[in-house]
C-alpha cells in the first residue's frame, strides 16, 4: 500500500486544525453568558425591593422570568462545554472536583437532546408567564398571540420526541 502525497496529508492536517476557527464563537458564548447574568441581576435587583408590595401572581411571573434567564443560561453552558469539547479540543482541566459529571461525556446527540429539552422548557415557562398574565392587565386577550405561543410550543415538543425517536432508532440499528 503506497504512502499518501504529501499535499493530501497537508490538506487534512490544515482542514483538522480549522477546527479552532470555532473558539472564538465559544468565546462570544461566554460573553453571552455574562449579558445573562447582568440581565439577571438587573431583574432581581428592579422587582426585589417590591416583593412586599407584590401580588403572588407577580412575584411568580418575576419568578418564572429569573427562572427562564437560569435555564438559557444552562443551556449556554451545555453548548459551550460540550461543543467545545467535541469539536474543538478536550477541556484539561486539573481540579476535576468541580468539574461536572457529564462534561466530557456529552455527544452530539446528547447535546442535540439536551438542547431540545432546554428549550422546550424555556418555551413551556414563557408560555405559562403568558398564561399567567391573562386577566392581569387591562390588554385584551390577544387569541391569535397566544394560540401562536402555543402552537411553537407544541411544535418544540414533537421535534424534541421526534429527536428522540431518530435516536432511540439509530441505537436500535447500531445494535444489529
Amino acid at each position: 500500500m503506497g504512502q499518501k502525497p504529501q499535499i493530501e496529508t497537508r490538506f487534512e492536517r490544515g482542514l483538522f486544525a480549522s477546527r479552532w476557527l470555532m473558539a472564538p464563537m465559544y468565546l462570544g458564548l461566554v460573553v453571552s453568558l455574562a449579558m445573562l447574568v447582568i440581565v439577571f441581576a438587573r431583574e432581581l435587583i428592579y422587582y426585589a425591593p417590591q416583593a412586599f408590595t407584590m401580588t403572588s401572581e407577580q412575584v411568580i411571573l418575576v419568578v418564572l422570568t429569573l427562572i427562564d434567564l437560569s435555564l438559557a443560561g444552562n443551556l449556554l453552558l451545555i453548548v459551550l462545554f460540550s461543543g467545545y469539547e467535541n469539536f474543538v479540543s478536550k477541556l484539561d482541566i486539573d481540579d476535576t472536583t468541580d468539574r461536572p459529571p457529564w462534561m466530557g461525556t456529552v455527544d452530539f446527540s446528547g447535546l442535540k437532546m439536551k438542547l431540545i429539552a432546554s428549550i422546550v422548557a424555556i418555551s413551556g415557562i414563557h408560555l405559562l408567564k403568558r398564561f399567567m398574565e391573562i386577566g392581569e392587565t387591562s390588554a385584551p386577550l390577544d387569541e391569535p398571540q397566544l394560540m401562536w405561543l402555543v402552537i411553537i410550543h407544541l411544535t418544540f415538543v414533537v421535534s424534541g420526541v421526534l429527536l428522540a425517536l431518530m435516536d432511540w432508532l439509530t441505537a436500535q440499528t447500531n445494535r444489529h
